[in-house]
């Protein structure tokens, strides 16, 4: 359906003004046109078109009603206010004008205003000279006032004479005032020089004011009397101090006085410096205790003094026990500060600390029951501020750490002398080699730590990591003395006499350490020992282990340089006598605690195991025919059987011995054919994965059979099968040493080696 070109020209204007119609017409239509085509898409439907027809024309005239309605409302309202602001317009505009005509009025009056200027001169003058008539009398008496008001002073008649003041005060206020309001500066001048007397009467009154408010606590128990006058006194002045603020028109010389601040000031001064002069303080030994006893007792009388008499003496809003229990406490934590810089030893820092963070807020003091519940010290914060409390923990802390340092070394020189008694070390219950070395440091340790308990938990905390780190330094110098014991035992070997049995007892305390450390933390459920304090034990463990074993081997050397040989071979009792070796120094290590003993058992049979092969494995020997090699294989048999029947008879299981080597090599001599030879080193190796191609090389030297192809054969197998060693494996082969082949070469007019 399109438009007619005459339509289109008439909708033109409109659609240019208002495109939103345009637009919303499009999208009737459209609607329009998708609603019928949904309806009437099949010709039976075109029947109640009639029906449809009429419907939508009710609702199109349903819809025109209530737009004309809606427009016609808006309508009205426009020109209702149209009408209201036109009749707004009309009364401002009649206002103006009575506005304009009252100003012309008043400008038409301004002459008959200034004819009765001279009158109101006149009249104020005159009220002046009534006035100044009227004191006359009472500015002649004032020096005379001066007098009397003196005499009372003297007389400490306060009340009266601080009347007379504020009547002569009162008068001269009066006057400088109505001076000030007429610009009368010369005048004023004048005026306080003949009061001048004034100053010296209210410094006067001041001084004994003040003299009675420092002997407050004193006087509240002796003669309230004149306290209170002094109270008194000093609120009239405050009443008069805020009447003259009110006014702020003029203020007279000397006010605000400020005498209820002053008031505070003087209580304040007299507490301070009745108690608290660091200056005077005797910080060392016991009389750093003694004053602070002497604070405690004197502040908890004085307070009870201010809350049984003082506070009845004065008005309620001076808030004299909170005052005063202010100053007690601000001058404690300054007190406390100042005799912190002196250089306090231990016993005083822990005694602040006791003192300010415990004492302080206890039934001794400040929660006395004769103070409470009206002195409360709680919102006043802390007599020792946080930083400051761990500044003197820390200095608590390296104070101790110097005592520990002192008494550890001392307790160390102690036990190295002993080290060279000429008796055994002392035993336990049980046997067991031991010395006080442990129980001596460990306690000292634990008291330090308990005391630092009493303080805070921080402090305890710190207390017990220096400890830690202070017994990590004790057990390294401890390590330390051992290895000067050492090697004192080298160069003379029957000094100490008891060398290995000291050694002993080292272990047994160094076991007894590693099992109290744990008990020093502060919480039961956190006591691992620190990484660094386990290894310090492990490495003090391991010197005394190395001493003893280095003993070992100076007795098993000799022994060993006569391994191997031929007499050796034909039933020499070499090993028998290492196993005498080892059941002296075992019997010996009976003196030692299970889990150390086990060690040693195990450190020595390695020890044992690894001089056996070390001696084999030297190239003094090489078997020269097969028979020869059986009657090695069969020694090194009966050799390895009879020290395992040793250790296991010591206590030490098969699985926990490296002499297992000494079979597994013999297995390797043993074989028959050089031919298999790869298969049974690929087997060895695997087993002892530590063993290098030369302690193979040389193995196959000692069968004295094996071929250069065989050899290269073993050596290639190797190199294509590189071991790793395993977690947990002991090392055996890696400690062995191998003597380095001497390479052919010629001399000059020698012959080829």
């Amino acid at each position: 359906m399109g438009m007619s070109a005459e339509d289109e020209r008439t909708a033109s204007p409109r659609d240019e003004e208002w495109p939103e119609a345009e637009k919303a017409e499009k999208l009737a239509r459209g609607a329009a046109l998708k609603w019928a085509s949904g309806v009437f898409y099949r010709p039976e439907k075109l029947e109640g078109l009639g029906h449809y027809r009429s419907r939508e024309t009710q609702r199109n005239s349903s819809i025109q009603s209530r737009l004309k309605s809606t427009v016609q409302s808006y309508l009205e309202g426009v020109s209702a206010g149209l009408e209201q602001l036109r009749s707004a317009a009309q009364e401002v505009q009649s206002v103006c004008q009575d506005l304009g005509a009252a100003r012309w009025a008043l400008l038409d009056s301004t002459d008959h205003f200034q004819g009765l200027q001279q009158m109101r001169t006149l009249v104020e003058e005159h009220v002046q000279l009534a006035s100044v008539v009227q004191v006359l009398p009472q500015i002649f008496s004032v020096h005379e006032a001066f007098s009397h008001t003196l005499q009372l002073l003297h007389g400490q008649r306060l009340l009266e004479a601080h009347a007379e003041l504020m009547m002569v005060e009162h008068l001269r206020d009066d006057i400088l005032s109505q001076l000030h309001l007429r610009g009368l500066s010369s005048a004023q001048t004048t005026v306080l020089s003949y009061f001048s007397g004034l100053q010296q009467l209210n410094e006067t009154l001041a001084k004994q004011l003040w003299n009675i408010v420092g002997s407050s606590l004193r006087l509240v128990r002796e003669d309230p009397v004149l306290f209170v006058t002094a109270v008194r006194i000093i609120e009239r002045e405050e009443k008069i101090d805020d009447t003259l603020l009110l006014e702020a028109t003029f203020l007279p010389p000397g006010r605000p006085k400020g005498w209820r601040q002053k008031f505070y000031h003087v209580l304040q001064d007299t507490i301070t410096g009745a108690h608290f002069h660091a200056a005077h303080i005797d910080v060392e030994g016991p009389g750093l205790a003694r004053h602070l006893a002497v604070l405690q007792k004197d502040i908890v009388s004085e307070l009870r003094v201010v809350k049984d008499l003082m506070v009845q003496c004065v008005p309620a809003h001076y808030n004299i026990l909170s005052v005063c229990t202010t100053t007690y406490h601000q001058a404690l934590t300054s007190h406390l500060q100042e005799i912190l810089q002196e250089d306090l030893d231990k016993q005083g820092l822990f005694l602040l600390l006791e003192w300010a963070l415990h004492v302080y807020h206890s039934p001794e003091m400040m929660g006395h029951p004769d103070l409470l519940p009206e002195v409360d010290v709680s919102a006043l914060g802390p007599l020792m501020s946080p930083e400051l409390v761990d500044q003197t923990e820390k200095r608590y802390v390296v104070k101790v750490k110097a005592s520990v340092i002192e008494w550890m070394q001392r307790t160390l020189e102690v036990e190295f002398k002993e080290w060279f008694r000429e008796e055994e070390p002392e035993t336990d219950h049980q046997g067991f080699f031991q010395s006080a070395l442990p129980v001596i440091v460990m306690q000292m340790l634990n008291e330090n730590i308990q005391v630092a308990s009493l303080i805070t938990n921080s402090l305890q905390q710190k207390v017990y990591n220096m400890a830690l780190e202070e017994l990590e330094a004790f057990l390294g110098r401890l390590r330390e003395a051992l290895v000067q014991c050492g090697k004192e035992h080298q160069q003379d070997r029957t000094v100490p006499k008891y060398y290995v049995s000291y050694l002993l007892a080292m272990l047994n305390n160094n076991l007894a350490l590693s099992n109290s450390v744990s008990s020093l933390h502060p919480n039961a459920a956190h006591r691992e020992v620190p990484v660094s304090l386990q290894s310090a034990l492990d490495r003090m463990q391991k010197k005394a282990c190395q001493l003893l074993l280095e003993e070992i081997l100076l007795d098993l050397q000799p022994l060993c340089l006569q391994l191997p040989s031929r007499k050796w071979l034909s039933g020499s009792q070499l090993v028998g006598s290492m196993c005498e070796v080892i059941e002296k120094y075992a019997k010996d290590f009976s003196h030692v605690r299970k889990p150390v003993f086990t060690l040693l058992l195990m450190e020595s049979e390695l020890l044992v195991a690894s001089q056996y092969l070390r001696a084999l494995m030297q190239k003094k020997m090489v078997c020269k025919s097969e028979e020869e090699r059986g009657q090695l294989c069969d020694r090194l048999l009966q050799d390895a059987t009879q020290l395992r029947e040793l250790f296991c008879g010591l206590g030490l299981d098969r699985s926990q011995q490296s002499l297992e080597a000494v079979f597994a090599l013999r297995e390797l001599l043993y074989l028959k054919d050089p031919a298999l030879l790869s298969l049974e080193v690929l087997g060895f190796i695997t087993k002892y994965p530590d063993a290098s191609d030369e302690h193979i090389s040389t193995l196959l030297d000692l069968r004295g059979d094996v071929s250069k192809e065989v050899r290269h054969v073993v050596l290639e197998m190797m190199a294509q099968h590189p071991q790793v060693l395993p977690e947990g494996y002991r090392p055996i082969f890696s400690t062995i040493l191998v003597p380095v082949p001497e390479l052919p070469f010629c001399l000059r007019k020698g012959k080829c080696a």
